[in-house]
């Protein structure tokens, strides 16, 4: 594969991330200034994790028609015009229209992980994949950090705009490069004889999930732990805005800590400690640290904002921890052949989780204030443990 190629999609799944990054310290007070419900502005999260979840299946049948290259370059800049968009609205209704437009433009992972697939032997693809966890872990770091520090300027009236434009500049960018350095890696050959199916949810994966005990077990893990994690980002910048009437670039500095203690956790210990102590003691470390980290949180309101910084560190900690450890379990837990499609409904999953949980997290915000929501999710995360007992050790 060429390095220009390889350092390419790196940078369309980092600035993804990063475009992504960038909305969270400021969109749901700026939803709320105009008029939204603590609900509403929660929503505008679930709208674009179910618009990705609608158009990843669809850019990759796409992507297996025309080619992996045309649907990159569409999506990058759609993702540019989307972003474009948000900055310029001044309404509820066009920032929802550009939520949505950006959380299809922005479902090009998996046409991403076909390029990849399409140009890396075997032996070599799992460092090939490893790019795109890479560019989420950094882009979460540093958007969210980015968008705090742009979102203090007001521009054409409300703290959005600068963050929004500097990440369509930044798409237009990786455009540039796209343009230059991407070449197609799916030959028209191919796209013919093609018989790979792109579906919402693959119905002969979950017929497969009998066969192999705790699958079930661990995808009901990954998909709970996912749903509190995503509904607590949508409320995020309201909880820090009505608990320490912290600013955007507070949160963002909040959120980039997050992103840090990821990126150590996955990026330096993850391979360690699995070595040492195994998926199934690291998933249960990940949920007991999660819960612990929601709990922190709820009780930060009186603690302080150092409590609250502790918090947010122990839950990050918690979910770095989670989603390698489900990923590495799943893989050994069945049969080669049944590897992808098994990845694959866990991916489903993780999207539909991304999609309702902003949605019951927004409901038990506006209706139980700000404590209430932690609590409830620490103990059904910590609940999660009970389905460790259910699987089988390796």
């Amino acid at each position: 594969m060429r390095k220009a190629s390889l350092g390419t999609l790196f940078l369309t799944v980092f600035l993804d991330l990063v475009g992504f990054g960038l909305i969270i310290p400021f969109l749901p007070s700026m939803a709320r200034d105009l008029g939204a419900s603590d609900f509403g502005a929660a929503a505008l999260a679930a709208c674009y994790s179910l618009m990705q979840f609608i158009a990843v299946p669809l850019w990759g049948r796409l992507s297996d028609r025309v080619g992996r290259r045309p649907v990159l370059i569409w999506s990058i800049a759609a993702s540019a015009l989307g972003m474009v968009f948000l900055g310029l609205s001044q309404h509820l209704v066009t920032i929802f229209l550009a939520r949505l437009w950006s959380g299809a433009a922005t479902a090009n992972i998996a046409v991403a992980q076909a390029y990849i697939a399409d140009v890396t032997a075997p032996k070599d693809r799992a460092k090939g994949m490893g790019i795109i966890g890479m560019g989420f872990g950094l882009g979460f770091m540093i958007g969210p950090f980015i968008g705090g520090e742009l979102g203090r300027f007001h521009v054409i009236g409300h703290q959005g705009t600068l963050p929004a434009f500097f990440s369509a500049a930044l798409s237009m960018i990786n455009l540039a490069f796209a343009l230059r350095y991407l070449p197609e890696s799916y030959p028209p050959e191919k796209r013919v004889a093609s018989k790979r199916k792109w579906t919402f949810l693959d119905i002969e994966a979950l017929r497969n999930l009998g066969r192999f005990p705790g699958v079930a077990a661990i995808l009901a893990i990954a998909f709970s732990s996912i749903f509190w994690f995503s509904g607590m980002q949508a409320i995020f910048r309201l909880f820090t805005l009505d608990a320490f009437k912290m600013d955007v670039a507070g949160t963002g500095r909040v959120l980039g800590l997050v992103g840090l203690v990821s990126v150590i956790v996955q990026g330096g210990l993850i391979g360690r400690l699995n070595r040492r102590f195994g998926e199934i003691r690291l998933l249960a470390a990940a949920l007991v640290l999660m819960a612990l980290g929601f709990v922190l949180t709820g009780v930060s309101v009186h603690w302080g904002v150092g409590s609250f910084l502790l918090a947010s560190a122990v839950t990050a900690a918690g979910t770095a921890l989670h989603m390698p450890s489900v990923s590495s379990y799943l893989s050994r837990r069945v049969t080669p052949d049944l590897q992808g499609s098994t990845l694959g409904l866990m991916q489903s999953a993780g999207a539909l989780a991304r999609a309702s949980g902003p949605l019951v997290w927004g409901v038990l915000y506006d209706g139980l204030g700000l404590r209430t929501p932690f609590y409830i999710a620490a103990a059904a995360v910590a609940l999660m443990l009970v389905f460790l007992r259910r699987l089988p050790r390796l």
